[in-house]
């Protein structure tokens, strides 16, 4: 039965690849990709529109990352998620941008913020905001 289980899901997931600067989805180009630094991710619409700025923040503490956080900025949407749940775009140990941006990219497709035409749904957007924005600057003092 397990096995049933195993073979129906893979039967369905997506893959998600970055290739140079494209998003491809099940080898489909559906988004534009442009690393800044380790720590910045930009994705543009195939029309060339920035959509997403994705920021991993180790909130000025390198030594300590109990206090990080990632900063989505839906950018045609005017919103900005930010979420202490980093390990939904860490891809296993260290810092592997690639596999950490196509992890992601998988997020936001099974939220379908994005769907797969890379195209960005306004009202799963607000959703995703809800569900994962635990507004860190907001709490956050600094001196």
């Amino acid at each position: 039965m397990a096995v049933f289980a195993i073979a129906n899901f893979s039967m369905f997931a997506q893959e998600v690849e970055i290739k140079d600067d494209k998003v491809l989805l099940d080898g489909k180009q559906i988004l534009k990709y442009e690393k800044i630094n380790i720590f910045q991710h930009s994705f543009y619409s195939m029309d060339d529109n920035e959509i997403l700025l994705y920021k991993y923040n180790d909130n000025e503490t390198k030594q300590y990352s109990q206090d990080d956080y990632l900063v989505l900025n839906f950018l045609t949407e005017k919103t900005k998620v930010e979420s202490k749940d980093t390990m939904k775009a860490t891809s296993g140990m260290g810092m592997n941008s690639r596999k950490n941006m196509e992890k992601l990219i998988g997020w936001l497709l099974k939220e379908k913020v994005i769907d797969a035409n890379g195209i960005l749904n306004p009202e799963r957007v607000q959703l995703f905001f809800e569900k994962y924005d635990e507004k860190i600057t907001e709490r956050t003092v600094r001196y």
